[in-house]
């Protein structure tokens, strides 16, 4: 209580404002941990709100003169921001199925560790000594304070543009192997990414209450995201062959493929096989289809196939199966039998598994909405 008693209103509004941010990155912690089915995404996440957590109670002690009681935690709070580069990123990579070795990891928190040595002569000083330096905007510690900062910004810009490289290369990856990524295609950690940068942005201003206020709110921005969509690729619903393309940019630039191309004569011939599979089975109804299924119809290897599409459709698999669904749409809405199902009826009928994903492929392979396609036709009014 000793926290919120002698302020004004306005501070006493700001403190519960922060102490509401600490209930929530605590509660999404035990919140997710709670989950029936948690995967390693799930435990880093918890890892990530707790430390949030912490990082808004060092601030609360400073911004609420509470430090005055407990100088012994003083200095803890400076390194912190260097850890949320890391777990953003780290998070990603873990979201993606491309969690990075071990020792690999730990070398992303390396700069935080080093400051923390730094500050040791700080962590040694008495209370007194600790609280005077605070009171003093730093004292003898401007300088190092200052290089601190330089390295926290740097750091936040280098983790923001990393984390948006995973995402895209992520979504490539998964084009090359699945024909609906519409619930797979981690858009929503672009969320994560925009609110990051925010506070990244508040650091540049330096307003702290403007750098913690963002914070509370990126706390409950990433406890929706994380609580009702971490997991969103199951890897359990993944076979071997998945696995290894979801780690490989499966195209023909690729060195793998460069070394290891089929050749002309066998691509053209698997490339029939397909066109068969395609055009007389019609397998791109199946919502479900990918390309280490269509691999084993025709008993080839899942990167030989992809090599096939990449080079005779200058497309990645995605493109392919989804053209094929368009042009099947475009046929059977125009046939007086079908006047009576919905435009979303028949978009299913031709394997897409959401409206959103049918509305962006259809405008990209046509130019236009399903809705002006059939005012075109003369279907609709």
């Amino acid at each position: 209580m000793s926290i919120l008693m002698g302020l004004d209103v306005e501070s006493f509004s700001l403190q519960l404002f922060y102490l509401a941010g600490i209930l929530i990155a605590f509660f999404a912690c035990f919140l997710i941990l709670g989950k029936p089915h948690k995967r390693s995404a799930d435990y880093f996440l918890s890892v990530w709100f707790s430390l949030i957590g912490i990082h808004l109670i060092c601030f609360l002690f400073i911004f609420s003169n509470t430090y005055i009681e407990f100088p012994h935690f003083l200095g803890l709070e400076i390194p912190l921001p260097l850890v949320h580069g890391p777990m953003l990123y780290l998070y990603i990579r873990c979201l993606t199925g491309n969690f990075p070795k071990r020792k690999t990891w730990l070398l992303h928190f390396v700069p935080m560790l080093i400051i923390y040595i730094f500050l040791t002569n700080f962590f040694l000083m008495s209370s007194h000594e600790k609280i005077a330096i605070y009171q003093h905007n730093g004292g003898t510690y401007k300088i190092l304070r200052t290089i601190i900062s330089l390295i926290i910004l740097m750091s936040g810009i280098l983790y923001i543009i990393l984390s948006t490289l995973e995402i895209k290369k992520y979504q490539r990856q998964i084009s090359n192997i699945f024909s609906n990524t519409e619930k797979i295609n981690l858009n929503w950690g672009y969320y994560l990414i925009i609110g990051i940068s925010t506070i990244w942005i508040a650091v540049i201003i330096k307003s702290e209450i403007l750098i913690f206020s963002l914070v509370v709110l990126f706390v409950v921005l990433a406890a929706y995201f994380g609580i009702s969509k971490v997991g969103i690729l199951n890897p359990d619903l993944l076979t071997k062959k998945d696995e290894e393309n979801l780690n490989t940019d499966n195209d023909l630039e690729h060195p793998k493929y460069r070394k290891n191309f089929a050749g002309d004569e066998m691509i053209q011939r698997i490339y029939k096989k397909l066109d068969f599979l395609m055009n007389d089975q019609k397998i791109y109804k199946d919502p479900e289809l990918n390309l280490n299924h269509i691999a084993k119809l025709l008993d080839v290897h899942a990167n030989v196939l992809s090599q096939t599409i990449n080079s005779v459709e200058n497309k990645n698999f995605y493109d392919y199966i989804n053209r094929y669904r368009i042009e099947e749409f475009k046929r059977l809405v125009i046939l007086p039998e079908n006047q009576k199902f919905t435009i979303l009826t028949l978009a299913f009928e031709c394997g897409f598994n959401s409206k959103t994903s049918f509305n962006r492929n259809f405008k990209k392979f046509t130019g236009c909405s399903p809705r002006e396609f059939l005012k075109d036709q003369k279907i609709i009014s």
